[in-house]
């Protein structure tokens, strides 16, 4: 799905008409360029990748990228695609606010803020065991983890304790609440993952599938229509007069017959003398 990458730049908070508090967070959205354009036929899927932000040093297939392009060094990112929405935006170039329409409901993606080595208490929410009774140093184990004899080992996925956090995390059905397109700001409602400054990625809500990204194209085309259709409606009434005078030359041409039909009379009068004679 086409979406929008961005930097989340803090909370704050929206008041409504009937007084209700709504924590937001402020993202500003990056103008992604497309650099690269993915197909069946090349890649075997379809879909399109875009650069944002700045960076000093990348790979030289990459520099290379970038420089075809016409855009500064930067961090790349995908957007898989099926072929109807590759077909639509394809004489799209960049991505931004300006050039999407966004839906009222949509998925962030984000790297979870890095809590370092965590227990399970604090990582799995476990209960702790006794304060009192006789217990000492256990207060905050996990337990037991284990069988004795059969199978002999830990089971992979256990819940123990490790690295808390740092992971890519999705929040699902966000609703938006407002968009300034001036400074490329949207306003969504709640948190979403990652510390102030990080990067998210914008997706349209996996779970409402009516709420798509669309080209805003729309409205460009009927600014560009206007004034198209304006000289050719001026340019009606000029071609009116013109048939005018062709049927005033009707007229002219019937009075050029009637002098023909009165000559036909002066001749039988020329042969009547001549009988005489």
């Amino acid at each position: 799905m086409l979406g929008l990458v961005g930097t989340k730049k803090g909370m704050t908070r929206v008041f409504k008409d009937d007084g209700r508090s709504i924590p937001v967070t402020v993202v500003e959205v990056f103008n992604s360029k497309i650099v690269q354009r993915k197909t069946q036929e090349s890649d075997g899927y379809f879909a399109i990748q875009v650069s944002y932000g700045k960076r000093k040093k990348v790979s030289k297939s990459n520099e290379k990228k970038f420089k075809d392009n016409g855009t500064d060094n930067g961090y790349l990112t995908e957007f898989n695609l099926s072929e109807d929405e590759f077909n639509e935006i394809a004489s799209l170039n960049e991505i931004s606010l300006k050039s999407l329409q966004n839906p009222k409901v949509v998925d962030v993606l984000g790297v979870s803020k890095g809590k370092g080595f965590a227990g399970v208490v604090k990582r799995h929410n476990f209960k702790t065991q006794d304060a009192t009774h006789g217990n000492s140093l256990s207060h905050r184990a996990p337990g037991s983890i284990g069988q004795c004899q059969f199978p002999g080992r830990v089971f992979k996925g256990k819940k123990m304790s490790g690295q808390m956090g740092n992971k890519n995390v999705t929040i699902q059905n966000l609703e938006i609440d407002s968009i300034d397109l001036e400074d490329n700001l949207i306003l969504i409602q709640g948190s979403i993952p990652g510390s102030v400054g990080s990067i998210v990625k914008i997706l349209p809500s996996i779970k409402n599938q009516d709420e798509k990204f669309t080209l805003a194209s729309g409205d460009n085309k009927d600014l560009e229509e206007a004034p198209k259709e304006e000289p050719k409606e001026a340019a009606a009434p000029e071609e009116a007069p013109k048939e005018e005078p062709k049927e005033a030359a009707a007229p002219e041409e019937a009075p050029k017959e009637e002098p023909k039909e009165a000559a036909a009379p002066e001749e039988a009068p020329k042969e009547e003398p001549k009988d005489n004679k």
